[in-house]
């Protein structure tokens, strides 16, 4: 939980008056779009929210939180890569559209990799393996056997096909050799829904919209997802502490501009956004909702994304999910 701290000449760029690319005043001379690819409400768009007023006293100008949902994300991706490169549109990506989307989308409308520049990797956010009382399991050793035993007694719900919850759950099929029943809805409102009413079994979901329910005894908390235990749920074990050894996977948040865009603003914002994770108001919910503060540089950040390219690319191979 440690936040990586910006080397100074980062904090020098940001401090300087900076100069948008092709204007002759300086950055910025009017408010700045932040778009989240998904709908409000949800884990991304709170985060974002709770960070923009944040950023917005750091840089002098209103940050507008500027929700263009669709299609797991990348219709709010597309956008932004599209957009000016003036330091004026800036993406809250995750890992659906950096991490998994590259991974699964026979045609993605965007390059992750060529299209964007990593700003600053905002936070983590484990998820957690729920299951309903009327599934009969209060650990992830019971799931597996029951699973085991008759597949089709164990069905799974997501967000959708493509999704985190989805590919978490290929993840852990793989890992145990298990094959559940995998329901995907359109959207994690409606699977909490189904979850909630007993219509599935089971459920990965983040920390922050899982919580209250597991806090009022309506789901079983088996495990979370990242490699060391939650704060938030400090009593539920990890799935690698469960034993599936070296389970580790979690959703993330991070700020990406339109590639092109001046580094000088894009040190600014990191900037920005470091302090914010370091303000105790802030770190402190952040934490209190299940997620796990980051920070860092754009170099760190580019580097975890490649390496998130990566992992998922392997497991989106071994589950053969493919979307058009």
């Amino acid at each position: 939980m440690k936040i990586s701290r910006i080397c100074g000449v980062m904090l020098l760029a940001a401090a300087l008056p900076l100069a948008a690319q092709g204007q002759g005043q300086p950055w910025p001379s009017k408010p700045i779009t932040i778009v989240v690819p998904f709908p409000p409400g949800g884990a991304t768009d709170v985060m974002a929210r709770l960070l923009a007023p944040k950023i917005e006293q750091a840089v002098g100008k209103s940050v507008v939180v500027e929700n263009k949902v669709g299609a797991g994300g990348t219709i709010g991706a597309q956008y932004v890569a599209r957009a000016n490169k003036d330091g004026y549109t800036f993406l809250w990506g995750t890992v659906a559209t950096h991490g998994i989307g590259p991974n699964i989308y026979k045609n993605l409308p965007y390059d992750a990799a060529r299209d964007f520049i990593p700003v600053v990797h905002v936070v983590d956010q484990p998820y957690v393996l729920v299951a309903h009382p009327s599934a009969g399991v209060s650990t992830v050793a019971e799931l597996v056997a029951k699973a085991k035993s008759d597949p089709a007694s164990v069905s799974a719900a997501s967000a959708g096909k493509g999704t985190g919850a989805h590919m978490i759950l290929e993840k852990f099929q793989s890992a145990t050799h298990t094959e559940l029943l995998h329901v995907p809805y359109k959207g994690a409102g409606p699977a909490m829904t189904d979850l909630l009413g007993g219509q599935v079994q089971i459920a990965f979901d983040v920390i922050l919209t899982t919580t209250p329910y597991i806090e009022a005894k309506k789901l079983v908390p088996l495990a979370v997802t990242s490699a060391q235990r939650s704060l938030a749920l400090p009593e539920v074990p990890t799935l690698d502490e469960a034993g599936i050894k070296g389970f580790d996977a979690v959703g993330w948040n991070g700020i990406f501009a339109p590639a092109g865009t001046p580094a000088a603003i894009i040190a600014k914002v990191n900037a920005a956004v470091t302090q914010a994770l370091q303000a105790p108001e802030i770190h402190d919910r952040i934490v209190k909702e299940g997620s796990i503060p980051v920070g860092g540089s754009p170099e760190e950040f580019g580097k975890f994304v490649q390496s998130e390219l990566a992992s998922w690319g392997e497991v989106a191979r071994q589950s053969n999910v493919a979307l058009d």
